[in-house]
């Protein structure tokens, strides 16, 4: 691909896109239930303004039950495809006591990254669609849609607003600037995305709380009946158990046990879980979590046997494998795991389906061109053993469209969700490239 016009282009964008990047990371757009929303809606409103500025009239547009996206529309020429840009300009938390160096709030260069929450996860994704446009003066040679989401880390209305007007959503291609390297300078794209299920079960044994040194050992404690039905989950190694639930081998690019190690902070001595590849664990095979558990603190720790137990199990799932099923087949394995006759309640919490991508489309093909031709090296298929919901719901709006997941977050040192999140920019000037290459290569 031909990038001595787009390169230089980009590159003289950069200090603007940073600048831009900086303020974003400066507003504390949490839409998170209990945080303040004047910043969320503020944020909504830098973005329109930023892409004003490189001559895309963007225009908050109201999503009902929840906060606004930011959206834009720039028509195809004619006989010319449409692409859909995305990313989310909500954050996750940012409690000082996670282990922030810096004010997460306050954007801080070190080392060549910039530091702050939402620097990678995804205002970053902005910034990437940001130099992208500009690079053509906010007039591609394709169609744009644009759609910036304000709730894709909390409870998303944007889905249901899809669902209600998927011709504000048609393309012939679908760019989801969420994702990242696996290190930097490394291109990859995501071709799978586990889903994500959720049960609630809830445990009861006796009627009240009763001394454990008059009943102890023959009364059964709700706890430890709990304790043995979480348990029959996963074997010694750690590998998921609940029966029927789709499992394989990744076949891509691998991810390194120091790299695992270190970015997930596993502690000097402790074994990792699961067998197989690491990224076979973290990609094609399910995996188990108790997230939440109903619990007396031990500081207030009596000496009773509990009436009642209840906790979250989540579990994450491969490419391939149907999230309703995979839900019933979790809460049926708790029900039977349930010893002594114990009652027990299971229903379903959260079911969030897994992504798959497949690798022969013509904007696959492209990217992949792309961004060998933006790092200069051969890109590698990784996938991700996050969740985004929305993507099937556009791919059931938009069944024709190619998609395309790329992002400037990348593995080793962007900690999303974490402390000292932080992006590196060459990261985002080297996708952008990528994007915009793409987009010139489907208008030829």
């Amino acid at each position: 691909m031909d990038d001595s016009t787009l390169r230089p282009k980009i590159a003289s964008v950069m200090p603007q896109i940073k600048d831009d990047l900086e303020a974003m990371v400066a507003i504390p757009s949490c839409a998170f239930p209990g945080f303040p929303s004047d910043p969320v809606h503020a944020m909504s409103q830098y973005v329109v303004d930023a892409f004003g500025r490189y001559g895309v009239q963007a225009q908050v547009t109201p999503i009902t039950g929840g906060y606004p996206a930011v959206t834009a529309e720039i028509p195809a020429p004619e006989g010319k495809p449409t692409v859909l840009l995305y990313a989310h300009y909500d954050v996750q938390p940012a409690p000082k006591e996670q282990g922030w160096d810096t004010e997460p709030f306050v954007p801080t260069w070190k080392d060549g990254r910039l530091f702050g929450r939402g620097a990678a996860d995804d205002k970053s994704g902005i910034a990437i669609h940001l130099a992208t446009l500009a690079a053509f003066d906010g007039k591609p040679p394709v169609g744009v849609r644009l759609v910036i989401e304000g709730e894709e880390e909390t409870i998303s209305h944007l889905e249901a607003w899809v669902e209600a007007n998927p011709d504000q959503v048609q393309a012939d291609v679908m760019v989801v600037a969420d994702m990242g390297n696996l290190t930097v300078g490394e291109p990859v794209l995501s071709i799978g995305l586990r889903g994500h299920v959720k049960a609630v079960v809830e445990v009861r044994t006796l009627a009240q709380p009763v001394h454990s040194g008059l009943f102890g050992g023959a009364a059964p404690d709700a706890w430890m009946a709990l304790i043995k039905m979480l348990a029959t989950l996963i074997d010694d190694e750690g590998n998921c158990l609940v029966e029927g639930i789709a499992s394989g081998a990744w076949e891509g690019a691998d991810y390194s046990e120091e790299m695992l190690r270190t970015n997930a902070g596993v502690l000097d001595g402790v074994d990792l879980v699961g067998s197989g590849t690491v990224a076979s664990r973290l990609w094609s095979k399910p995996s188990i979590s108790v997230l939440g558990m109903d619990a007396t603190p031990v500081a207030e720790a009596s000496n009773v046997l509990q009436p009642t137990a209840r906790a979250v199990v989540a579990m994450r799932i491969p490419p391939g494998q149907d999230e309703k099923e995979a839900v019933e087949k979790l809460m049926a394995h708790l029900r039977a795991a349930a010893p002594w006759n114990v009652q027990v309640d299971v229903h379903q919490d959260k079911v969030s389906p897994p992504f798959s991508q497949e690798t022969d489309g013509r904007a696959f093909g492209l990217m992949r061109d792309a961004l060998a031709t933006a790092y200069g090296r051969e890109v590698e298929s990784v996938g991700s053993g996050g969740s985004i919901p929305l993507l099937d719901t556009l791919r059931d709006a938009a069944p024709q469209a190619d998609f395309v997941l790329i992002g400037a977050e990348d593995a080793a040192l962007a900690n999303i969700h974490g402390p000292n999140e932080s992006v590196d920019p060459s990261e985002i000037e080297n996708m952008a490239l990528a994007q915009a290459l793409l987009i010139q290569a489907l208008a030829e």
